[in-house]
């Protein structure tokens, strides 16, 4: 289950996702008339237009890049497991009511249903919005079958491992920094997600210090994910940093901001960068458009030299192997 995409390029189209998925009050959680105004009024009505054109710069004959990375995905998962494989999407097309139908259709002998959200790192607006609205769909439509959910897999030896043989090739050129740019989310959500009331975001040092709040804590996850990733692949400390991406509105978001950072590195003799999103597992506009063209060209107008996308693992063999061992070890 991955996050989504427009039905096309066209403004209209465009338009309709946004709503649908900032309509989610897990990803705006202001009040429903407020959440309401403030996107049908303002947040889609300008952004459509900007939005459609940066999908058309990475628009594929086949369609959306996450579709059809999902899709292929899809396809390398079916090739190893006998059971039957669907793709559904939070928002757009499919979606999870026709992933469920098409096995009560067409596999009538399945029991159970694993469900795998694409978001390595749990937040209420990636992996809980997808488990939460999988589970309404399931409730409401009669289905003989049971669901099972894959958790948050952030720390997960098979994710770390996939993880990092998707950079090691890079590893090889020559670099001064490795930047791991995660997707922003407001620091409202982690102390609204933390479940202790008084831990996220109250020190400094809150993501090191252990408490029950990590497990719903999507930053303290993305730093361990850093790390288990940099002490595999030996990288020292200083040759790599984190910072946040794609961040939406005026609020205070998780820093650093990585298009911030893109400006101030090269002065601070940071010239030859490597960038990766660990946050997706598929290529997607903020990945594509966001951070592979934008980023590159802030970096080098800023005065990099040279600058690095590192691909999501998509369809790396690591990725779907470590995808079919959950699959089997949940069989067990």
């Amino acid at each position: 289950m991955n996050l989504g995409s427009p039905a096309s390029t066209s403004v209209k189209d465009v338009k309709a996702y946004l709503k649908e998925f900032l309509m989610d009050k897990r990803v705006i959680d202001y009040p429903y008339l407020s959440r309401y105004f403030l996107i049908n009024g303002i947040i889609a009505p300008s952004r459509a237009p900007k939005s459609a054109h940066a999908y058309e710069k990475v628009w594929t004959s086949e369609g959306s890049p996450l579709i059809v990375l999902s899709k292929a995905l899809q396809e390398a998962v079916q090739k190893q497991v006998p059971e039957p494989v669907e793709i559904a999407m939070r928002y757009g097309q499919p979606n999870i009511k026709t992933a469920f139908d098409n096995i009560k259709t067409k596999h009538p002998e399945v029991n159970e249903v694993i469900l795998l959200p694409l978001y390595p790192h749990y937040a209420m607006s990636s992996y809980e919005t997808a488990v939460v609205q999988a589970e309404e769909v399931f409730a409401k439509g009669k289905y003989s079958f049971k669901i099972r959910t894959i958790q948050p897999y952030y720390n997960n030896p098979d994710y770390i491992f996939a993880l990092s043989e998707s950079i090691k090739p890079y590893l090889k050129q020559d670099y001064d920094q490795i930047l791991f740019s995660y997707h922003g989310l407001p620091e409202r959500h982690m102390r609204k997600a933390d479940i202790t009331g008084n831990h996220c975001m109250r020190s400094a040092d809150c993501c090191e210090v252990a408490s029950p709040a990590h497990a719903h804590c999507y930053r303290h996850q993305c730093f361990t994910t850093t790390r288990l990733v940099t002490e595999l692949l030996h990288i020292p400390k200083d040759k790599y940093s984190i910072s946040f991406q794609s961040r939406l509105g005026r609020e205070e978001w998780l820093k650093p901001y990585t298009d911030f950072r893109f400006k101030e590195m090269p002065a601070e003799g940071i010239k030859k960068l490597l960038v990766l999103c660990p946050a997706f597992v598929s290529d997607c506009l903020e990945t594509l458009e966001e951070i592979a063209m934008q980023g590159k060209e802030t970096f080098m107008d800023a005065g990099g030299e040279s600058y690095t996308f590192i691909p999501c693992m998509n369809t790396q063999p690591a990725w779907v192997n470590a995808i079919v061992k959950w699959i089997k070890e949940l069989k067990e």
